[in-house]
């Protein structure tokens, strides 16, 4: 009884099995059915794809494009559809439910490595809707996993983090999306037939099985697969192109290149990029000799080495050929290293923010190496921090890493961030012997102080310089908040304003009178609102930041204790970075100022877009100007070596430099390469002042003819429309500018020096 029970029960299933089955191995067909619809608008749409083909380099081939056109022009929808059905890779059927069903079309399953195939996808609508058509694939997506989400906010590039590579499988060598550029559109029209282009990259050769599906919105594919396709693709390998890279004088080097095709597209892929190449960047590295692999085509190619080399631009064709060779020089318009100055970047990372944590826990070093020489710095200070402590913390030498060139040198040394000391600010912690703080046993979780100054001490005692990192976070203005803070702290009769005695000699962010709009004698919420937000486009001011972030919140108290060296800049609102700087020094602590990216968490576009410029001792020509001043003042020009450079840099010099504050920060684009006053460089003496008097300051200034598009954190936008003081652009000209001017000091505190 049971069996013949059994045996009935699996007869219908067999059934139902082998027509899913015969769906799935059935799914190419010779001959895509004739739709009846209306002549003129499928015409319209045919002549729309032809162009839209012929956009991205693959028009048919001319006999079949002219059929196909006089079909077109005769408006007739069947013959339009025999032509054009036997050039469609794909074919999707969407039925009055908007179920999604796919098919193969009987044109060849040909691909190009390194290179965006256009396929024809016909779509016979029977639902007339007119949503967007999505393509998918498994085999699709980012080849990586892990990236912190803000960063890729900060960064505008959402979409790089959609369907991370979590379970890291190896079959993600596809990237898929619709053309929907003009003269094509990013919806279906609602005709009952209509064609349409997807586009296809493989990052790899040979033959390649993947699955293709398309929808109309989640959850609209037909029952048993029948949303998606398997295809056999023949991939054709791409060319692989050499870059011959020549610096300014001949020698072979290291550059920065982005390439991109007529639609703008970035190659390779960022979605396919793994070490050395980072995704979130659009451009790559290359040293000579190295390749890089790209489709046969036209590429507009972008090649610099960093903002003291102007951007070469021009347009390349690459061959159908297995091999090409491609010779790129590269041009500076300053070299820092003639005047004495070595450039670096004391906050970069090499895991958490912006980088993946699969397939590995952040990038190495010789993937730093690379984007601190591609960027021209001579410096790279990777600091390990919270993100891959554990795995990081494995590259750290007391000295520069091993595979450090002689002018361009990597050390690897800590922030403290993510763990430990960081309640109060996050600090850098720069040549460090030992990395291990007493107590922690080598973890970030163990054994760390609360507060930073015993930290900053335990550096200073190894010989390392210190300072905070991205001083201004915390640091920021809320107008509201600073106003209610006054009005709930000197508010004692609690009638909602501070009368000129409640604010006593309180701190102010402008003085009383100026505050009282309305001249009332009492200080409102309102009055104080529009005083704090004046005061936070002005530079001093006396307004009282939030203190709630991760800057240079501690850093009066380290000051004052003497663990401090430097405060960062150039990654945060330039204002308040500035603002505290001015009143440390005001107060008179020599505080000197060091650029930073904090890459890539405040910035991730390269390394490097905030620098320090440090003099080293006994190289450049170091231009200075003369004591005597006035209009025929002349530049002293002094050299040592070589045309002034050296040889071999020694971090611990370069390191010392910008403790003493031989330096200058900056973004690359402009330069100071000979600032004096009295005739006394920074970083080399004060200049004593016994009263009121007028002082000399010379300076020889460079501006680079080409400014940057971005800032180093954020965009160049404000909100609010808040002024931009980021960047002040002097001068167009990229040759040295020498200038001389007077400054009158009128007021000077006892027993108070300039400290240069």
């Amino acid at each position: 009884m049971f069996w013949r029970f059994a045996r009935r029960l699996c007869l219908p299933l067999v059934s139902v099995l082998v027509s899913l089955l015969g769906v799935a191995t059935d799914a190419r067909s010779d001959e895509l059915s004739v739709i009846p619809v209306e002549g003129q608008p499928l015409a319209a749409n045919v002549r729309r794809v032809l162009d839209a083909l012929a956009l991205v380099g693959q028009p048919l081939p001319p006999n079949p494009a002219a059929a196909i056109r006089s079909a077109a022009d005769a408006r007739d929808a069947a013959r339009l559809q025999a032509l054009l059905d036997r050039h469609v890779l794909l074919a999707v059927a969407i039925n009055p439910e908007s179920r999604v069903k796919v098919l193969r079309g009987p044109a060849p399953a040909q691909l190009q490595q390194g290179g965006y195939t256009p396929v024809l996808v016909k779509v016979m609508n029977e639902s007339t809707i007119t949503k967007r058509l999505k393509i998918i694939s498994p085999q699709a997506g980012p080849v990586y996993a892990g990236v912190a989400p803000l960063s890729l906010q900060r960064q505008q590039q959402t979409e790089l983090g959609v369907n991370p590579n979590e379970q890291g499988s190896r079959e993600r060598f596809l990237a898929v999306e619709m053309f929907a550029a003009p003269p094509l559109t990013d919806k279906l029209s609602g005709l009952e037939v209509e064609y349409a282009i997807a586009l296809i990259y493989s990052h790899e050769a040979g033959k390649r099985e993947a699955t293709i599906g398309f929808d109309v919105e989640q959850g609209n594919q037909d029952l048993g697969f029948r949303g998606e396709v398997p295809v056999l693709f023949d991939v054709r390998p791409a060319v692989v192109v050499t870059l011959n890279v020549r610096d300014h004088d001949g020698r072979p080097t290291l550059g920065k290149f982005t390439f991109r095709d007529a639609q703008g597209r970035v190659y390779p892929p960022q979605a396919k990029r793994l070490a050395p190449d980072l995704f979130f960047q659009p451009h790559v590295y290359r040293a000579s000799g190295e390749t890089v692999l790209l489709p046969p085509g036209k590429f507009h190619v972008e090649a610099s080495r960093g903002p003291e080399y102007r951007v070469q631009r021009r347009e390349i064709e690459i061959p159908a050929a297995a091999a090409h060779t491609l010779d790129l020089t590269l041009e500076r318009w300053i070299d820092t290293a003639r005047y004495g100055f070595y450039s670096g970047d004391h906050h970069i990372h090499a895991a958490g923010c912006a980088h993946y944590t699969s397939p590995t826990e952040g990038v190495g070093p010789e993937d730093m190496f690379r984007q601190v020489k591609g960027e021209g710095l001579n410096v790279g200070c990777v600091l390990t921090w919270g993100p891959c402590f554990r795995y990081q913390r494995q590259f750290f030498q007391p000295q520069p890493l091993d595979l450090s060139e002689p002018l361009t040198l990597l050390k690897y040394d800590i922030e403290v961030s993510g763990f430990g000391s960081q309640a109060l600010g996050h600090v850098c912690l720069l040549n460090l012997k030992d990395q291990t703080y007493p107590g922690s046993n080598g973890l970030e979780t163990e054994g760390w102080p609360t507060w930073t100054v015993p930290v900053l001490r335990w550096c200073k005692e190894q010989g390392g310089v210190t300072g905070y990192a991205h001083s201004a976070s915390g640091l920021w203005i809320d107008e509201e908040s600073a106003s209610k803070r006054l009005l709930a702290r000197l508010d004692r009769s609690g009638d909602g304003q501070i009368s000129r005695e409640e604010a006593g000699a309180a701190l102010l962010p402008a003085p009383y009178d100026q505050i009282d709009a309305d001249r009332s004698g009492g200080l409102s919420l309102a009055e104080l609102v529009a005083s704090h937000a004046r005061a936070a486009e002005q530079l001093p001011n006396l307004a009282i930041p939030e203190m709630n972030g991760v800057g240079a919140m501690e850093l009066p108290v380290a000051v004052a204790e003497g663990v401090c060296d430097f405060i960062s800049a150039m990654d945060t609102r330039r204002i308040q970075e500035w603002n505290t700087w001015y009143h440390v020094l005001n107060c008179g602590f020599p505080l000197k100022a060091s650029g930073e990216t904090d890459f890539p968490c405040m910035s991730s576009r390269n390394v490097g877009q905030g620098r320090v410029y440090v003099r080293v001792e006994g190289s450049g020509f170091g231009v200075q100007g003369s004591e005597q001043g006035g209009q025929g003042s002349k530049f002293k020009v002094r050299s040592s070596g070589a045309e002034g450079k050296l040889e071999r840099l020694d971090f611990a010099a370069w390191v010392e430099g910008l403790r003493a504050g031989r330096s200058y920060v900056s973004d690359g684009y402009a330069h100071a390469v000979g600032f004096a006053v009295e005739g006394v460089r920074p970083g080399e003496g004060d200049v004593a002042l016994t009263g009121p008097r007028s002082v000399r300051i010379t300076a020889a200034v460079a501006f680079a003819e080409e400014m940057p598009l971005a800032v180093a954190h954020g965009t160049l936008t404000p909100a609010a429309g808040r002024r931009v003081l980021w960047y002040i652009c002097v001068s167009r000209s990229s040759s040295m500018l020498l200038a001389s001017i007077e400054m009158r000091v009128r007021r000077l505190r006892k027993n108070v020096c300039a400290k240069m």
